[in-house]
C-alpha cells in the first residue's frame, strides 16, 4: 500500500450505512465470546457522522475502517476503532491509531484513552503493543471493561 493511496477523511451522511455495516461485521463474532452485542454494536452512526465524531480510512475509493473520537475534558477519547475482516493486516489500524493520537495533540490533549471489553483479550494485546497502558478494570454500562490510555 502506498501511503499516498490512503486518505483519512470525516465520515459523511453518504457513509452511514458502510460504517454501520463495517462494526457489524467486526464485532459480530464477540456476540458469542461476551454474551451480548459489543457496545459499538448499539451506537447510532448516523448521530455520531451528523455530530463529526467519526473518520474513515480509505483506499482506492472504499472505506477500510473507521474511527469515533469523542472529546473529553482532559483527553481524547477513542471510543471505537475497526477494520474489518477483508482488510486487517494491511496498516488501516495503525494508520488510523496515529491519525487518532496526532488529532488528540492537535486538538491540545497529551492523552488518549480508550476501553474495551475483558474478553476482548487480542484487543489489549494490540493496544498495549502500540504504547496504551492499562490504567483499571470495572463494570460499565453492562460491560467488563479493561481502560488504557496513552500519554503523547
Amino acid at each position: 500500500m502506498i501511503e499516498a493511496e490512503l486518505s483519512v477523511r470525516p465520515a459523511n451522511v453518504a457513509d452511514v450505512a458502510t460504517v454501520s455495516g463495517i462494526v457489524e461485521q467486526a464485532y459480530g463474532p464477540y456476540i458469542a465470546r461476551i454474551g451480548k452485542p459489543p457496545g459499538p454494536m448499539l451506537d447510532d452512526y448516523a448521530v455520531r457522522v451528523r455530530d463529526g465524531t467519526v473518520w474513515v480510512i480509505e483506499a482506492a475509493d472504499a472505506i477500510c475502517g473507521i474511527v469515533v473520537l469523542l472529546p473529553a475534558a482532559d483527553s481524547l477519547l477513542l471510543d471505537n476503532i475497526v477494520v474489518p475482516p477483508e482488510h486487517q493486516g494491511r496498516g488501516f489500524g495503525k494508520r488510523l491509531l496515529a491519525f487518532a493520537e496526532a488529532e488528540a495533540l492537535r486538538r491540545g490533549y497529551r492523552e488518549i484513552r480508550l476501553y474495551t471489553h475483558r474478553e476482548m483479550t487480542e484487543n489489549q494485546r494490540l493496544y498495549a503493543a502500540f504504547g496504551y497502558e492499562e490504567t483499571g478494570r470495572g463494570r460499565d454500562a453492562g460491560y467488563d471493561r479493561v481502560y488504557m490510555r496513552k500519554r503523547l
